[in-house]
Formats: C-alpha cells, structure tokens, sequence
C-alpha cells in the first residue's frame, strides 16, 4: 500500500499546521457539532475533523471511530490534502491507493471516504472535513454542498473567525 506524496509546500504546511495551535488539545463542542451534523445529514456512521501533521492524522473530532489518531501512513486524509477540492473514495477495495491499507482491510472496514480539505489561514491544507462508511457509496450534488457548507465552518472555526453574520 502506498503512502500519500508529500505535498509539494510540506514545510509551509506543517508550519501553519503549528501556528493553529489546535494539535493535541481538547474537544470542543463547535468542532463536535459539525461532526455530529455531517454524520447525520449525510447517513455516515463516521465523521472526522482529521489534521494532518508530519508523521499521523489526529482526530480533533470524530463520531463513530474510538482512536484518537491514525499513521499518516494509512490515511485517507493524506491523500485528501493533495488536492483543493472534496476527494472521494466510492469503494475502498476496488482502489489500488487502498485496497490492502489496514484501515480497509481490518477495523474501521472503511469501504467509502469523502474527505474536504481544511485549509489555514494562508491556504496551506492541513486536514479535512471527512465523512467514512463501511459499504461502498457515492454523493450526490446536495451531500457535496453539504459537506463543502460545513468545511467553511470547520476553516473558520479553524482560523477563529467568527462565522458570516454572526459574533
């Protein structure tokens, strides 16, 4: 199984990554609402705020998975940050990225993942917004809006900006 590329601004990235000062810390009920909310509007049994760093993903967020963290190595959001838009995954085993990574092939099964980047303030992608299932699927055009809505929030929350019209 192959691990994700790095990044062609992987130093700029992680550097940015630090400055959120997020890694590590606390859950907190603004992340864990948007989680909640991907899960459940978009029928997946796993969501994740997923930051990736040098060496692992760390889950700032997550419903439906009992590790904190994963190897960067396995994970799915290493790929995700690669490009700026939602990266898709409809069946896991039918993948050659995937197909015999630990996390498919053993516990969690994950068999589809969408994954939005989160980006720093400068633009960096250090994460993502991500949505798993064990059975294989697909999103339609509303469940993208959805989850590119709700990566805006996880970006704001991210950056400490108060949402549009709000205080």
């Amino acid at each position: 199984m192959p691990a994700a590329p790095l990044p062609a601004d992987e130093e700029p990235r992680l550097r940015a990554l630090q400055a959120l000062m997020v890694l590590d810390t606390p859950p907190e009920e603004r992340f864990d609402r948007v989680v909640r909310f991907a899960a459940e509007q978009l029928e997946m049994p796993m969501a994740l705020v997923s930051l990736v760093d040098g060496e692992r993903q760390w889950f700032k967020s997550r419903i439906g998975l009992d590790v904190p963290q994963t190897g960067r190595d396995v994970a799915f959001c290493a790929h995700a940050i690669l490009q700026p838009e939602t990266f898709v995954v409809e069946d896991a085993l039918l993948d050659a990225r995937f197909a015999d990574n630990p996390l498919v092939t053993g516990a969690p099964h994950i068999r589809f993942y969408a994954g939005a980047p989160l980006s720093a303030p400068g633009g960096q992608r250090v994460g993502t917004l991500c949505v798993l299932d064990h059975r294989p699927r697909t999103l339609d055009a509303v469940q993208m809006a959805v989850l590119q809505a709700l990566r805006t929030l996880v970006n704001e929350a991210l950056s400490g900006e108060a949402p549009e019209g709000g205080t």
